[in-house]
């Protein structure tokens, strides 16, 4: 049998908080498993990505009731998710660093959309803004992989509520023709190379927006978002659940 201590890299304050939001929305009702070991349940889902079969032999459950209880704590945590604007009001950064990224899936939706060329992976793509130190602020709704992230960045129109707000975007290349309001690389020229000065303002640009990468680093560190096994359409929840958590940490 599979033991799971609490000994996961999340606080004890987090547990709790976890238990008492399935406490508050469940009331006394009798299930197989406290709130304590629910929440612990769909913790260890998430952050380890330990199978549900195995979820199952350690807290000695059935695999389905592994599933309908991670499931509902997701849930859970998804709605408490915040929107961007909040998220920006709330923090008011001096200027956002935006990037985006491939959550792999080993279950296919519709394969060709959710095939990413760039990345020659299935999965899907989810828009990442952090604040200058590379905190994550918000993560977005999931797109099929093959979407570009310039077109996932107006979908989830990421660069007009940060002008809303009048908090700046930094980003790489892939959000070149974003406005005014992006910041970008510059890209070499055909046949011309990139002057001096050029140069300099792409390294000053790649150093200002390294600490993005420590936040798509501390969401990869959620085991869920290397290589799922669950559908392209579950995500969302997934990545709505995971801010929620990394906002409480």
């Amino acid at each position: 049998m599979v033991i799971y201590p609490v000994s996961l890299d999340l606080s004890h304050v987090l547990v709790e908080w976890v238990t008492m939001l399935v406490v508050t929305r469940e009331g006394d009702r009798r299930c197989k498993l406290r709130p304590s070991r629910r929440a612990m349940a769909a913790r260890v889902y998430l952050r380890e990505h330990t199978t549900l079969a195995k979820i199952a032999a350690g807290f000695g459950i059935s695999e389905s009731t592994a599933h309908a209880y991670t499931s509902a704590v997701i849930d859970l945590l998804a709605e408490r998710a915040p929107g961007l604007l909040k998220v920006l009001r709330e923090t008011d950064p001096d200027f956002a660093l935006l990037d985006g990224t491939l959550a792999e899936c080993d279950r296919v939706g519709d394969g060709r959309a959710d095939y990413s060329h760039k990345r020659r992976r299935h999965g899907v793509n989810v828009q990442v803004v952090t604040d200058p130190q590379g905190r994550l602020l918000w993560l977005s709704p999931a797109l099929p992989g093959r979407t570009h992230d310039l077109t996932a960045a107006r979908t989830h129109r990421i660069i007009r509520i940060c002008e809303r707000q009048g908090v700046p975007v930094l980003a790489d290349l892939a959000y070149q023709g974003g406005g005014p309001w992006v910041t970008t690389g510059i890209k070499r020229r055909p046949l011309q190379d990139l002057t001096s000065t050029e140069k300099t303002l792409n390294r000053a640009l790649a150093e200002a927006r390294a600490p993005v990468e420590r936040g798509v680093a501390r969401l990869k560190s959620w085991r869920i978002f290397r290589r799922s096994r669950c559908r392209p359409n579950r995500m969302t929840s997934i990545a709505q659940a995971i801010l929620t958590l990394e906002r409480h940490r």
